[in-house]
């Protein structure tokens, strides 16, 4: 039982449940492919906060994760054990190859501690879970994560628990993606795919069911934009809570939802069959 619900004892263990980590096998991490993760609480390198409501929360150490394999091509590798990374909502997974260097990887569902897997830039490699190919060598229909959008750049897309896109075609240098989110997209078919969906599906069924728990992720408490006086917030001041009949927004007057946020310079529109929204108010052309 992944998720687990206790009784109700207080008001805190009223609404929230546990995720059991049924997968994670090895409690203690490497610490050879561990690093300092100090916090910036929201703020960049002149100090200024771009990112609202973080701060405090428990330590961490970073885990070093391998997004790109390409220099261990070749050799074959055995599962250690499965991990709990407090970094990211995926598992992770140690392995240890022929050579003796061990590295983390995303975990994906199904693969277990002793397991054989390997990265191959050859046909010819089982398409089996944890397996790390190019596009081009992956049948068709089988579900994909942690997909590099350039090649040799390292995994971008589909890294998160319970993500996985399913390659559904290929014609020339490009194959197709569908993406968790409905989004279309192609992809060069020598970007390095890793087989399977990513573990821990039931991450998004735990409720944590007390703000403390908030606390402890980093989190703090946000004001509302309606709850400001009107030179603190574009949606304050007034009689009353009214917003103007203006969208949602932050303090400087960026759309909170639907808002666009790329580079019109740089994105990559133009590989992109389907979106996963609509282009209302012109803000992803």
């Amino acid at each position: 039982m992944p998720i687990r619900v206790y009784k109700k004892t207080s008001a805190g263990r009223r609404f929230a449940s546990v995720n059991m980590h049924a997968e994670v096998t090895k409690k203690a991490p490497e610490r050879a492919l561990l690093e300092p993760l100090p916090k910036k609480g929201g703020r960049n390198n002149s100090g200024k906060i771009t990112v609202r409501g973080r701060g405090g929360g428990a330590k961490r150490m970073y885990r070093k994760i391998d997004f790109k394999r390409r220099d261990r091509a070749g050799v074959s590798a055995k599962v250690v054990g499965i991990e709990y990374d407090p970094n990211r909502s995926a598992h992770i997974a140690l392995i240890q190859y022929a050579d003796g260097v061990k590295r983390y990887i995303i975990a994906p569902t199904g693969l277990k501690a002793g397991q054989d897997i390997v990265t191959s830039l050859v046909e010819g490699a089982d398409p089996n879970p944890g397996n790390a190919m190019p596009l081009r060598f992956i049948p068709l229909g089988l579900d994909v994560h942690c997909v590099e959008m350039q090649p040799g750049r390292g995994a971008q897309i589909c890294r998160s628990a319970g993500c996985a896109a399913k390659l559904s075609n290929k014609e020339g240098d490009y194959a197709t993606l569908v993406m968790p989110s409905g989004e279309i997209r192609r992809v060069h078919v020598d970007c390095l795919a890793t087989i399977g969906q990513v573990g821990n599906i039931d991450h998004q069924n735990r409720r944590l069911g007390k703000a403390g728990l908030t606390r402890h992720l980093g989190r703090r408490p946000i004001t509302r934009g309606v709850a400001k006086s009107h030179h603190a917030h574009p949606l304050g001041g007034g009689s009353g809570r009214s917003k103007g009949n203006r969208p949602p927004c932050g303090p400087t007057g960026v759309h909170a939802k639907g808002g666009g946020t790329r580079n019109r310079k740089k994105h990559s529109s133009k590989l992109i069959i389907r979106r996963r929204r609509s282009t209302r108010y012109g803000q992803l052309k």
